[in-house]
Formats: C-alpha cells, sequence, structure tokens
C-alpha cells in the first residue's frame, strides 16, 4: 500500500503545484472557513463538477499556511486496491510511514467516500479516537444519508454545483465592460451550449458530456441499483430533459417507456439522487405538494442543450434561474387555474422567468393576485443580478 499512498501524495516527496486551476471562491472560502473546526466536511455533488480539485486546491492552501506535507493524506476510494482496507486501516498504514503518533493533528482527504460500507461509522470511529479533521466527497445524495446518525452533530455538508454564469466568464477568462453589457445574452447562449461542468467549459466536448451522463447512469445507477436494461434508463433520461421545465406526468412516462408506475418512481428517484435532475413541488397545502405533478429541472444547461438542443432558449433561462435560487431558497411553483407562475419562496417571494417577452392577462392577474411584498419578473440575462440578493 505505501507506494500506492505515495502515488496519490506527490506533497510527501516534492513541491505541490497547481498551477492554471481557477479556485471557486465560493466553495473554496466555505472549506477554508471550516479548517480549524472538529466537523467532518462532506462534499457532495455531480460527478466531475470539480469536488476533487476543491479538495486538491484545499490542501495546497494547506501547504502554503505552514502545515507540514506529510501531516496531509489524500485516497480515492474507488481505487480497486484499497476495496478491502478499512479507512482506520490505510490510515495506520499512512501514520507508520511517516511515524505520526495518533495525537498528532492530520487532515484526511478522502475522495468518493461511499464506495466504503459502514463509511459513516468507520468516519466515527475516526473522529473520536484520533486528532483528525476529514474532509470527504460523494456523488450521491442518497449514499449520504447517515440512518443510523453516527455523525449527528459531528458533520457539515455542501453541495457543490455546475459552474453559474459569472463562474462561466471566469473560467473563459471573459470580460464584460459597463459599456458592453449588450453582449452578455451572447455569451449566454454560449453557456447554455456549454452548460457549467469545470472540465467542459475549459474543453468543450459533446463526447465529453454524453460520457459523463453514461457514466453516471452506468456506475451510479444501472450498476449500483442491480439494473439490467441500461438502454430505457437512458430513454428515460432523456425524455426527462425533453420535459425539464414542465410538469412531469410520471404515468404518461412509464407509458411511454412500457414500464410499471412504480418502476418509473424509484428511476425518477435515481436520477435525483445522483443530481442528473431536481423537481419542485407545487405551492400549496401538504396534499397539494405531495400529489400535483412536480416540475423538473436539469443539472446543467449543457445536459439539457446536449439531449434537446436549441428549442426554447425561454426554458433554459428558467432552469438557470431555478439552479441560481435552489439551496438558497426553498422553492415551489405556483399554479391556479390552468396558469402558472415559475417560482414562489417559503418566504413568499414571487419570481416569474419572462426571457425578452411578456405575461399574458391572466398571468399577470396571478401575479398581481398573489400576496407578497417581493415580486419579481426577469426578463434579460442583465436582470439576472436580481438573484445576487439571495445569495447565502
Amino acid at each position: 500500500m505505501d507506494e500506492l499512498l505515495y502515488q496519490y501524495n506527490p506533497w510527501w516527496e516534492d513541491e505541490y503545484l497547481i498551477d492554471g486551476i481557477i479556485k471557486r471562491a465560493n466553495y473554496f472560502n466555505k472549506l477554508k472557513s471550516n479548517i480549524d473546526n472538529q466537523f467532518i466536511i462532506f462534499l457532495t455533488g455531480l460527478r466531475r463538477v470539480g469536488k476533487t480539485t476543491l479538495m486538491k486546491i484545499l490542501i495546497h492552501h494547506l501547504i502554503n499556511s505552514g502545515i507540514e506535507p506529510k501531516n496531509i493524506i489524500y485516497i480515492s476510494l474507488d481505487d480497486y486496491i484499497l476495496r478491502n482496507n478499512l479507512l482506520v486501516e490505510i490510515l495506520t498504514e499512512y501514520r507508520k510511514i511517516h511515524k505520526l503518533s495518533l495525537d498528532k493533528k492530520i487532515y484526511a482527504f478522502f475522495d468518493e467516500i461511499t464506495y466504503k460500507e459502514d463509511y459513516h461509522q468507520q468516519l466515527k470511529n475516526i473522529y473520536d479516537s484520533q486528532n483528525v479533521k476529514i474532509f470527504a466527497t460523494s456523488s450521491s445524495s442518497s449514499l449520504l444519508k447517515d440512518k443510523k446518525a453516527f455523525l449527528t452533530g459531528r458533520s457539515i455538508t455542501f453541495e457543490v454545483k455546475p459552474l453559474d454564469f459569472n463562474e462561466y466568464l471566469e473560467f473563459k477568462n471573459i470580460k464584460i465592460k459597463k459599456s458592453e453589457e449588450y453582449l452578455l445574452e451572447t455569451y449566454f447562449k454560449d453557456y447554455l451550449k456549454d452548460g457549467g461542468m469545470p472540465e467542459n467549459v475549459l474543453n468543450p466536448s459533446r463526447e465529453y458530456l454524453m460520457n459523463l451522463v453514461d457514466d453516471i447512469i452506468q456506475k451510479d445507477i444501472t450498476a449500483f441499483n442491480a439494473i439490467r436494461n441500461h438502454q430505457i434508463v437512458r430513454d428515460f433520461f432523456t425524455l426527462l430533459m425533453e420535459r425539464s421545465g414542465k410538469q412531469l406526468s410520471i404515468n404518461k412516462v412509464a407509458n411511454i417507456l412500457n414500464i410499471s408506475v412504480d418502476t418509473a418512481r424509484r428511476y425518477l428517484t435515481y436520477f435525483e439522487e445522483t443530481y442528473l435532475i431536481h423537481l419542485l413541488s407545487r405551492y400549496g397545502r401538504t396534499n397539494e405538494k405531495l400529489l400535483s405533478p412536480k416540475k423538473i429541472y436539469s443539472c446543467d444547461l449543457g445536459i439539457k442543450h446536449l439531449f434537446t438542443g436549441e428549442r426554447d432558449f425561454g426554458s433554459y433561462f428558467e432552469n438557470y434561474i431555478y439552479l441560481k435560487l435552489r439551496n438558497n431558497k426553498e422553492l415551489f411553483y405556483l399554479y391556479e387555474n390552468g396558469y402558472e407562475i415559475d417560482f414562489v419562496t417559503n418566504d413568499n417571494i414571487l419570481i416569474e422567468s419572462k426571457l425578452n417577452s411578456k405575461m399574458n392577462e391572466n398571468q399577470i392577474k396571478l401575479f398581481d393576485s398573489f400576496k407578497s411584498d417581493k415580486k419579481y419578473v426577469i426578463d434579460s440575462v442583465k436582470a439576472l443580478e436580481i438573484l445576487e440578493q439571495f445569495e447565502k
């Protein structure tokens, strides 16, 4: 195992350089502010969204801040060689290499932690018995759930999302002057094609995004859940992308694919748990939220574009607004008498997406009659600035 650990941790022997890697300030600052507390920090989110890169940036920061490189260990737990090793065994071998006692503080970075069975209990045992600060990643929200509450009060979870439009411009090294804000919509159209997956933004490739989707479906959905028919799951996802931004009838999807409604619901859950899609409930009483059709949104505009092309620029715009708002506000859609307003927050803020268009008369009545002190119609890329006030 020694050779493998050295391969994963080049800073033990050489200067560690990360030139050219763009620091996503929002996430990096959250991680940096949690370095000195005792909490286990989980990073979750879509595969290849940048979780590993953020850990490598943090490792570089720790070394530059004076932490001894040998006191930092990174390991990817989806490595086949480590399949039979407990986390404590890996750390014990690491401490042997560097002659580190249990009371010597170390920083442990566990990538794809959910590849280890009973990892919650393993992490608790390490947390309770060693002087260690733990960072870990997962690409599945369901596998990250601590059903037996081993880590209650011991952990904090951050979701890493695809790049937003401002981050996209930063990654592309594009700076738009105030006098040239007319270019915003042009660049936003480029953004909806490329999406916000960091590697694809730097080197756009349809093949890359297709491989990413297939990778998630194969590894995290069909293989993990023992589904034999890979193609039907992929067809299901294609249907979801075609319906993104709309209310989803699970019965219709089940009929189209010739599967049971229960199977369709289960597959839908798998897509949500792996962050490929997001579901939005209807505003109203509890039974309305539970029983009414959900609206569906894509995890990334580039992935949506991969499956649907440029059919409706307005639907991409609405999808983007949803992605900006989620996690910062609890969201619902408002639906009355056949007319809809895109978003209502849990604190009664009303938001309608209308890119270069207008609400019809009935939508205006619904918008005006809703009791709220704050109502916004976002009708241009420039108007997306309104959303910045909701960022945490």
